[in-house]
């Protein structure tokens, strides 16, 4: 995992409290959701997709795309330090599990079908983001008034 201290896993007690079972079983315990149940699979909001566990920027919703196939798919992380890659044999198969590389969330999988760009579609589950919405406007507070500048 990164050293990026501002992003780290809560204790267990907290964490427990803090995520519902879905959750839990996904980043916890590298479950997978149901495909066209998550609540990202047909978002198109624009923002930042964090790890729903310690809130690292993972993913952009320009990279966001319709892979048809039920989960949140993006193109491309928000910077390749953002993930980790690890070999899953899970299930007879060999695929690439995508976890957050600041606590070690099971996020997805990665896969070699992606668009043009990458090549790459990097397949989330839901319960594994919290999606930050981008700001539509600057909050009046922090507005700098130009004209009262010395």
């Amino acid at each position: 995992m990164s050293d990026n201290s501002a992003y780290r896993r809560p204790e267990d007690t907290e964490l427990r409290a803090r995520l519902d079972d879905l959750q839990w079983h996904v980043t916890q315990e590298a479950g997978t959701e149901r495909a066209f149940t998550g609540i990202y699979w047909d978002n198109h909001d624009d923002g930042v997709f964090r790890c729903v566990v310690c809130g690292a920027p993972l993913f952009e919703s320009d990279d966001k795309y319709d892979s048809g196939t039920g989960w949140p798919s993006f193109s491309r992380p928000v910077s390749p330090r953002a993930v980790e890659e690890r070999v899953d044999r899970s299930y007879g198969m060999s695929r690439t599990e995508v976890v957050c590389a600041s606590c070690g969330a099971h996020l997805g999988h990665v896969f070699p079908d992606g668009p043009p760009e990458t090549g790459l579609r990097y397949c989330m589950n839901s319960a594994s983001l919290d999606l930050e919405p981008a700001r539509s406007e600057i909050d009046p507070a922090e507005q700098h008034d130009e004209s009262t500048a010395d």
